[in-house]
């Protein structure tokens, strides 16, 4: 059932996501499903979501452990190495592990 907020005067008001979800709806039954089969669609389909959620999880525990060693090595390491590389990472990289780190801590 498709969540509808409702106005002063009872009229529903669907999010954009609702308004997709019911076009979708209305050509799966165009296409000859059945309610079942469209109902066992979408729950297939949110299944399919959790795991996904699931392995990125994994992943981002993999990333986590990974970022610590690597962290723990380069505290190991002289000035001028901890400088040569921090030379060699791009701006990119470093955003992009900077928004990794936010991510897993």
């Amino acid at each position: 059932m498709l969540k509808a907020e409702r106005s002063t005067s009872n009229y529903r008001y669907y999010s954009s996501d609702s308004i997709e979800r019911l076009r979708e709806i209305e050509e799966m039954k165009a296409n000859g499903m059945s309610l079942q089969d469209i109902k066992y669609s979408f729950e297939k389909e949110h299944q399919y979501e959790e795991i996904d959620i699931h392995e990125i999880r994994l992943h981002m525990q993999t990333l986590q452990s990974e970022v610590t060693t690597l962290l723990e090595q380069m505290k190991q390491q002289e000035q001028s190495t901890q400088n040569s590389i921090k030379n060699k990472v791009s701006t990119e990289s470093a955003a992009l592990m900077q928004s990794l780190l936010l991510l897993i801590t």
